[in-house]
């Protein structure tokens, strides 16, 4: 199938779906971090080209439930929220692409508003392998929801499940690394996803 992996840089996705046999080219603004199909520039150059199914990572910045108290402290925010809500609508309303599962975190309920539903799974990445936490919400058409691969029996005894996001230290690049999507997650959308 052909795959377009909106607003991915860090090829994961992209290069798990190319792994299992499938036709797959990731897009960002930014230049993709490791070689592979990958057009750089907006989404909406590529997004009305005849793809099978889509899985697109939209920027969560102004809509993800950790940052909603930023609302009542930034007014202009409020205007950047909608930007965010319209984009994400922009996969959420692409029709012609009959597959498409689009990913963010726990939204708040402003941005859940503007949007018009909340997801339709939240999976974490220690049910696909990756001994971490992190909601990761799918709003799914046309795709089914993701079936967990591992449970507490699979990890060595006294694995202890961390937000590995939030042990991050401040940086530039804290944003970008937070965003990646877990390899585990990852192979689940490959293997689990766009099967005819």
């Amino acid at each position: 199938m052909k795959v377009l992996v909106a607003c991915e840089k860090w090829g994961r996705v992209r290069d798990a779906l190319i792994a299992a046999g499938h036709d797959a080219m990731s897009c960002d603004l930014e230049p993709t971090e490791v070689p592979g199909p990958h057009y750089q520039g907006d989404v909406r150059d590529v997004l009305s080209e005849p793809w099978d199914g889509m899985v697109a990572h939209p920027t969560c910045r102004y809509l993800t439930n950790s940052g909603v108290r930023w609302l009542h402290t930034d007014p202009s925010r409020w205007e950047l929220m909608c930007e965010g809500a319209d984009f994400f609508k922009l996969f959420l309303n692409a029709k012609h692409i009959p597959r498409r599962g689009i990913e963010n975190p726990i939204m708040h309920k402003y941005a859940a508003a503007l949007i018009g539903r909340r997801a339709d799974q939240f999976v974490q990445p220690h049910w696909f392998g990756d001994p971490f936490k992190k909601a990761t919400g799918f709003h799914l058409e046309g795709l089914p929801k993701l079936v967990r691969t591992h449970y507490p029996i699979d990890y060595p005894e006294g694995t202890v499940l961390e937000q590995e996001c939030w042990l991050m230290g401040p940086s530039a690049e804290r944003e970008s690394l937070r965003s990646r999507t877990y390899p585990g997650i990852a192979n689940a959308i490959a293997q689990q996803w766009f099967i005819d």
